[in-house]
């Protein structure tokens, strides 16, 4: 069985930064790539990044481009989301998830995690 779990979320004021982790397990997750989605109440999940399964290949919502960086540590079965110059706005939940290619689209995602709240404050 395929599992995803996230860390890393929590309280920052705007401008700080945060660091996420999604700790894989279930499946070769080197094989997979892996994308992170997030959600704010009454709101669709939306995309915000994701990387294919050797990490050469990455793509960002343009909400977050030149703010967050996705990387993964295939040893480690991890994939990151360093987040720097946090806006009020990038508060949500935040879902890492797997799929068999890079997508911006959330349906191509075969597993999620149960996501890490960040909350940043004004």
């Amino acid at each position: 069985q395929v599992q995803l779990v996230e860390s890393g979320g929590g309280l920052v004021q705007a401008g700080g930064s945060l660091r996420l982790s999604c700790a894989a397990s279930g499946r070769t997750f080197s094989r997979h790539a892996m994308g992170w989605f997030r959600q704010t109440p009454g709101e669709e999940r939306e995309f915000v990044a994701t990387i294919s399964w050797s990490g050469g290949t990455t793509y960002y919502a343009d909400s977050v481009k030149g703010r967050f960086t996705i990387s993964r540590d295939n040893a480690k079965n991890t994939v990151y989301l360093q987040m720097n110059s946090l806006k009020p706005e990038d508060t949500a939940l935040y879902y890492c998830a797997t799929g068999d290619s890079v997508s911006r689209i959330r349906m191509n995602y075969e597993y999620w995690g149960q996501g890490t709240q960040v909350t940043v404050s004004s």
